[in-house]
């Protein structure tokens, strides 16, 4: 017999999920906290550590600019636009530096055409289509019954594949973007090798957040197939 989708016990996959994308945001927090406290021997910011670093890469057509919120750091490729938050762009913590060298990790993938990056980007237009639109399809698939019920489904478990692989196409582009960032502080001088390590272990901590989000993804796609697969066997 086939239970609702809110009585199945496949619910403990998203409750594993959940509990690990709270661990790594917990640890991520508190990591960052923790080197947000450390000043860097030379006393510059964020913004200041992001415009040197873009220089020593040779690129000069990205601008870096202020963003309000607190980790709310990105890199807008189709801009050329580095934008790092209140919480990064003037301080000059050694979590400040670690996080604006990540960033530029990314414009520097960008420029010398990463392919996991380009991947991921192409992934975005049907991965945001595809996690909104996924669930709706695979609920009508269940509500009504024929081949109409199995193409519903079936589309909609395409859709949130799509969702799946860009978070799993994610990890590459983030640990790469990480570790660029730690050669260059090395390399450059920015941080002593003592500030680099605590750096290290505050984009070491970030990366766990998306290492959680893929895993979390993964398991929801698992239920989704377990689900389906105890329609089928229902019909």
């Amino acid at each position: 017999m086939y239970y609702p989708m809110y009585f199945d016990r496949t619910y403990f996959l998203i409750i594993i999920g959940v509990v690990l994308c709270m661990l790594a945001s917990a640890k991520v927090n508190s990591t960052y906290a923790k080197y947000d406290r450390v000043r860097n021997h030379a006393g510059i910011t964020g913004a200041m550590a992001a415009e040197q670093i873009l220089r020593r890469a040779g690129i000069y057509d990205v601008q870096v600019q202020r963003v309000s919120g607190k980790l709310t750091d990105h890199y807008d490729p189709s801009n050329k636009v580095l934008r790092l938050s209140d919480s990064t762009y003037g301080s000059t913590s050694v979590a400040a530096l670690g996080v604006a060298a990540h960033e530029c990790g990314h414009a520097i993938q960008h420029a010398v055409h990463y392919a996991p990056l380009s991947i991921r980007g192409a992934l975005v237009p049907v991965a945001n289509f595809g996690s909104g639109i996924s669930w709706p399809l695979i609920l009508i698939g269940f509500v009504i019954r024929g081949e109409m019920a199995a193409i519903f489904i079936q589309i909609g478990i395409l859709l949130f594949s799509a969702a799946v692989l860009f978070q799993i196409v994610t990890l590459p582009v983030e640990i790469n973007a990480s570790s660029r960032a730690m050669r260059i502080l090395r390399e450059s001088g920015l941080l002593y090798p003592q500030e680099a390590d605590q750096a290290r272990k505050v984009l070491s901590a970030a990366a766990l957040t998306y290492v959680a989000g893929a895993a979390s993804a993964v398991l929801q796609l698992l239920r989704i197939l377990i689900l389906t697969q105890g329609r089928r066997n229902d019909d």
